[in-house]
């Protein structure tokens, strides 16, 4: 299992709700020239929100998200696997299943950016939306496991939510080859 029920319901009344809520800005040329880099333009959006690399791309692309209809079928495996602000949002209880997910459908590489601190969302339970809150070192461990980490760097961005601006909000950017390819 990748998710809960429960949980599936709390993330799809907040994509409802909250129209920022997995709608991300997508650079369109790093998506490109990652596409250049392996001679290819199929991408899976791992976690795609309401589709906004898809939006952005001028090629269609594969998404998977368990908490929108029409998207939460079982992921297709692509070339290029996208997890843009979304292995935080895991239960931690499903954390090994969903890396597990993402080993399968990682043909060639990954890249996977993971948010290390609260969220600016709350559910409506009221827990913080990143229940998989961890240092970037647990994140290369973990990560490790499933994939050969090829590239991972910590950075500090500028947040907005509903208009007001938070500074220094830390995440991880990750490469990662599938082990499929090695050898």
């Amino acid at each position: 299992m990748l998710i809960s029920p429960e949980y599936a319901a709390l993330n799809a009344l907040l994509h409802q709700t909250d129209l920022g809520y997995g709608n991300h800005l997508y650079n369109e040329a790093e998506y490109v020239a990652l596409c250049e880099a392996y001679s290819t333009t199929d991408i899976l959006d791992y976690g795609c929100g309401k589709g906004g690399l898809a939006a952005s791309l001028s090629w269609p692309i594969k998404e998977y998200d368990p908490a929108i209809p029409g998207k939460d079928t079982s992921a297709e495996p692509a070339d290029i696997v996208v997890c843009h602000d979304v292995l935080e949002h895991i239960e931690p209880e499903f954390l090994d299943n969903v890396l597990a997910d993402l080993a399968r459908c990682v043909k060639i590489i990954g890249y996977f950016t993971i948010a290390m601190g609260p969220s600016l969302d709350i559910l409506s339970d009221g827990r913080n939306a990143h229940l998989s809150q961890h240092p970037c070192e647990w994140w290369r461990s973990h990560l490790s496991s499933y994939f050969e980490v090829a590239l991972i760097r910590e950075r500090t961005y500028i947040g907005y939510k509903y208009n007001i601006q938070f500074i220094g909000l830390t995440d991880i950017a990750v490469y990662v080859k599938s082990f499929h390819r090695l050898g």
